[in-house]
């Protein structure tokens, strides 16, 4: 098996890089590197510059390296960008996924994982969010991402490619300080650059149906993350018995439930900074609470989440450190 990872330059996909080069799997990567950082990959792994987009360039790549499988990561993925930039996100997410199945067809690729996330639910009112739940996304990210899996299902079938759609929840943490996320779009780096600026966190709502009034997530170590990748991989590629067949969705989260309130306290007791955090407004959109059921990920990958969030915080600080001074 070789797999190709695109986006593997960037945070998540170097962990998946590094996660499944560790367990013996050969892997290349692609990424245009406008968010990727080539050295953040292992020395060992083959790194070629270029989109998603660019079918040539992927076709080229699959035939050199005799790509077996892809992992596809190479994605824009900021919600309020999405909604100010929507014709850029489903050119680059939709249309690249388009081009990579195109080209993977093409090449006799059978095996695929995608990057999904749980922006596809958009915000139901239940306990757990079971992959069976109704998806509504509320944004043009959570929508590219839907029409990804309908793209990824329905090239499975006519190509005869086995695929796996991996669901996110809210990624967080670092395998190790090189590692980190490097920029400020998700809460824990956004908190993390109020303290260092001399600025108290923010609680965008304190009133919402919760027990503490703030809102409640599910928080995945991006460790994890790589790891349930290896397990979809492997899933993919097992022998006869074990393989998948068709299509899969699950499901990437701890199945527990953390406030913001919560995630804020672990945050000044890690940093050593416990100033007084400010309550604003509620962010429209913001569901009162997102917690995964990660049943389905137990059952077919083999994969549970064995990171909690204190180690999530730790290590996310010691990459913000590592990054930004302190």
């Amino acid at each position: 098996m070789t797999w190709l990872i695109t986006g593997g330059a960037g945070y998540i996909g170097a962990h998946v890089a590094r996660a499944m080069t560790d367990a013996g799997e050969r892997v290349l990567v692609l990424d245009d590197l406008s968010a990727g950082v080539p050295a953040r990959l292992p020395a060992r792994v083959p790194l070629v510059q270029g989109s998603s987009l660019d079918a040539a360039l992927l076709k080229r790549v699959c035939a050199e390296h005799g790509v077996t499988g892809v992992v596809h990561l190479a994605a824009r993925k900021q919600v309020a960008e999405s909604v100010a930039q929507p014709t850029r996100y489903y050119r680059e997410n939709v249309g690249g996924l388009v081009t990579l199945l195109e080209a993977v067809a093409e090449a006799g690729v059978r095996r695929l994982v995608f990057s999904s996330s749980a922006a596809v639910y958009g915000n139901p009112d239940v306990d757990l969010i079971t992959e069976e739940t109704a998806c509504a996304p509320v944004n043009p990210y959570g929508e590219t991402k839907l029409a990804g899996e309908w793209l990824v299902r329905a090239a499975g079938r006519a190509h005869g490619i086995s695929t796996v759609c991996l669901r996110y929840f809210n990624v967080a943490g670092a395998a190790a300080p090189e590692l980190a996320d490097t920029g400020v779009f998700n809460i824990v780096p956004m908190v993390f650059d109020r303290l260092t600026r001399g600025e108290a966190p923010r609680i965008f709502g304190d009133d919402y149906p919760t027990p503490d009034g703030t809102c409640v997530r599910d928080y995945i170590h991006v460790a994890d993350l790589a790891e349930a990748h290896l397990a979809a991989a492997r899933r993919l590629s097992g022998n006869a018995e074990h393989a998948a067949v068709g299509d899969l969705t699950v499901n990437i989260g701890r199945g527990e439930g953390v406030s913001v309130r919560e995630l804020i306290t672990v945050i000044a007791e890690v940093s050593g900074d416990r100033r007084t955090p400010v309550v604003e407004a509620r962010r429209p959109g913001d569901a009162p609470r997102a917690v995964a059921s990660a049943a389905r990920a137990a059952e077919v990958l083999g994969w549970t989440a064995r990171r909690g969030v204190r180690e999530m915080v730790e290590s996310a600080w010691q990459g913000w450190l590592l990054h930004h001074g302190g």
